[in-house]
């Protein structure tokens, strides 16, 4: 799998996959920061270690918020490295530089940011050797080494990284001067970006229907025959309007005959759904199961990456290469060890019976998620990656199955003027709806047969609408293109931790905060035409059939226009997140605010440094007494240890007498927090830290 005689230096996203690459190249001598043997030096990054420079990176009187400073647009905003990961990029930077190293191979994540990520690295220690790609939809050990076994030239994908990069430069524009904008005019914290922004929107407008709903009382006629149901059929239900119209109505059908006119039948057959891409499947996870988008992505992450028995999961494609056919049985046998329809399948070798899901088509990076060649080993699986995996399986075990066939007959009865239409379904085959079992024939009504009256009067109210699932603002999103099947989990997230919308079980609503903020934001923000058209622009540069030059010249006019739109508003501004809480410093409001850490309370003078948790934080260090977890309290003296349920106090440990280097606490809950935000959302330096002071 190597080329030449010198080595290949391998750059892996995470050491996850670096340990997995270095055991499938051979590469078993271990050191602090790589792998190496066999011809290969595997080394790898925590997710992004460098990001694009800070405002005050650039200019130092951009270091001021200032109004009069604003749009803020740089010839070139460069990159810098993260402060925690620093060690880390210099040990790449070293091994680039091995005499022995001829060339050098990508193998971070198959996609934009994937692409974006090891290029940031590669410039950062000038990389100046010939340079390959290993692109993969799965990491089996047979996958890898196929992968491996076809390197393609890295400058293939260079497209790819200029998409990525002109996404990440147009919300740097956008989404910092806007923000700062917004916050400076009507100071507080306001963060927008034209994705996030009409993502909020979409879930607001589902708000404005519950409150704009009036409920509208009116009534239904019934029939009944024996064990089925009819309901009057009317041009304009809401005609019945009361009671005694609806009395009135059925006093008049009681002296009609009533007869069966028409009765008909048909088999429908239902095919099976194609396979999952990742929006899909975390819309069903969150009808079915309750999990966010976010807690999907993340559990693929792992069934991927880990257990390695899925395909990529950042896939926005529901078909399948025609070179995957080969594989099919593979991938069937593999779940077969647990799935009795699967067993069945493999006995009776079952074909593919849904061919029309091999389209090269409509394949991009990468195709739709299917079960790999690996047997799972459910002993080794959370609950959740459980749940999930099966998920996959079942639409899988679809391609081979039957369509479902349903018997469907109608039947109408008429009375006078009027008609009653009795329909009625059931199951005759189920096919690859394993669930479902046949129904058991019903007792049809007959043409020309004469009916009882038995009319039943109900009272009817319209329903008001409901709040936005999680699910529905994804199928949203992915119809108006608000970000990728990557990034859409973390938009979410990102208006949750800004206090702009909240989430309360499966639903989501805006909060007041972020009512009032699409209300103040630029209208073509507040819209999902300027996203959509960005969007379009950014697959033509991917293609190649568009200059990222002449897409970021347009994206700084867009910045002009909305920083220009903001300082001319006139709309006024009330901060929700203000308190009758009194500052012991100086006497001012305090102010609530969300951190990671939790909510907290700031003095809403700007003079005045004064901030304390709203609540406790829980630490885990433990009472000497009762060995439960002990709060950190704020006192005058500084921070210290008190046990909620005895009230022990403890001294805190000193910060200057605490180790610098990163323990392995903090290693692992950073590689806990990469994990967890694989992709960048809208932009991946946007932390607006200076907004949090």
């Amino acid at each position: 799998m190597e080329d030449n005689m010198g080595k290949s230096l391998v750059l892996a996203e995470k050491p996850s996959v670096a340990k997995d690459l270095a055991k499938i190249l051979g590469a078993d001598q271990k050191h602090k920061t790589y792998y190496e043997g066999s011809g290969y030096i595997v080394t790898w990054a925590y997710g992004h270690l460098l990001t694009l420079k800070m405002p005050e990176d650039l200019k130092p009187e951009w270091r001021e918020w200032q109004m009069e400073l604003l749009p803020m647009i740089p010839n070139h905003i460069g990159i810098k490295p993260l402060p925690k990961t620093k060690n880390q990029l210099k040990a790449i930077g070293n091994l680039a530089k091995r005499s022995d190293v001829n060339q050098g191979i990508i193998a971070t994540d198959s996609g934009r940011a994937g692409e974006l990520l090891a290029r940031w690295i590669l410039q950062w220690v000038r990389f100046n050797k010939p340079l390959k790609r290993l692109w993969i939809s799965s990491q089996t050990n047979k996958a890898v080494r196929d992968g491996f076994a076809h390197l393609a030239p890295a400058s293939k994908y260079d497209h790819l990284y200029e998409s990525e990069l002109a996404r990440t430069t147009a919300d740097w524009l956008v989404g910092l001067n806007v923000t700062r904008a917004l916050t400076l005019k009507y100071d507080d914290r306001l963060s927008s970006g034209r994705v996030q922004t009409p993502t909020l929107n979409l879930v607001r407008q589902a708000q404005k229907r519950i409150e704009n709903f009036k409920p509208k009382t009116y009534y239904s006629i019934n029939l009944k025959y024996h064990d089925q149901t009819a309901k009057l059929s009317l041009n304009n239900p809401m005609l019945l309007d009361s009671r005694s119209k609806a009395e009135k109505l059925v006093d008049e059908l009681k002296k009609e005959q009533l007869v069966v006119t028409s009765v008909t039948g048909s088999q429908n057959k239902i095919k099976a759904p194609l396979p999952y891409d990742l929006t899909e499947i975390q819309k069903v996870a969150n009808a079915r199961y309750q999990m966010s988008a976010r807690q999907t992505l993340n559990t693929i992450q792992q069934l991927y990456e880990v257990h390695k028995v899925v395909s990529y999961p950042r896939t926005d494609s529901r078909y399948l290469p025609q070179d995957i056919a080969e594989t099919m049985r593979d991938r069937l046998s593999a779940v077969a060890s647990f799935n009795t329809d699967a067993k069945q399948m493999l006995h009776q070798k079952a074909p593919v019976t849904k061919t029309d899901v091999f389209n090269d088509q409509k394949v991009s990076d990468h195709y739709a998620l299917i079960p790999t060649e690996e047997r799972p080993k459910f002993e080794k699986m959370s609950n959740d990656e459980t749940k999930i995996y099966r998920l996959i399986v079942e639409r899988f075990l679809g391609l081979f199955a039957q369509p479902q066939v349903n018997e469907v007959t109608k039947a109408v009865v008429t009375a006078g003027d009027h008609e009653f239409d009795f329909k009625s379904s059931r199951v005759i085959q189920s096919g690859w709806n394993f669930d479902i079992k046949v129904s058991a024939e019903k007792q049809n009504l007959k043409n020309g047969e004469a009916i009882e009256p038995n009319f039943k009067i109900k009272k009817e109210i319209t329903k008001a609408p409901a709040l936005m699932s999680e699910g529905e603002l994804l199928s949203k999103m992915d119809q108006l293109n608000l970000g990728t099947p990557a990034t859409r989990a973390e938009i979410i997230e990102k208006l949750i931790k800004s206090d702009l919308m909240e989430r309360k079980g499966r639903y989501l609503s805006a909060t007041p905060k972020g009512k009032q903020l699409l209300a103040l934001v630029n209208p073509s923000l507040v819209s999902s035409d300027l996203t959509a058209k960005w969007e379009q622009s950014l697959e033509q540069i991917a293609d190649g059939q568009l200059s990222a030059n002449k897409f970021i010249d347009s994206i700084q006019v867009d910045t002009r226009r909305l920083v220009g739109e903001i300082k001319s508003s006139q709309v006024e501004y009330h901060d929700y997140s203000l308190t009758t809480k009194i500052c012991p410093k100086c006497g001012s409001h305090l102010k609530e605010r969300s951190t990671r850490d939790g909510k907290i309370y700031v003095c809403s003078n700007p003079d005045c440094d004064y901030h304390r948790r709203k609540d406790p934080k829980i630490s885990n260090h433990r009472c000497p007494n009762c060995h439960k977890k002990m709060e950190i309290i704020d006192g005058p003296n500084g921070q210290f240890f008190r046990c909620k349920f005895d009230g022990t106090t403890e001294k805190m440990m000193d910060k200057k007498n605490r180790k610098k280097k990163m323990s392995k606490h903090e290693t692992n809950k950073l590689m806990k927090k990469i994990n967890q935000d694989e992709e960048p959302v809208e932009s991946p330096f946007a932390a607006l830290k200076n907004l949090y002071k």
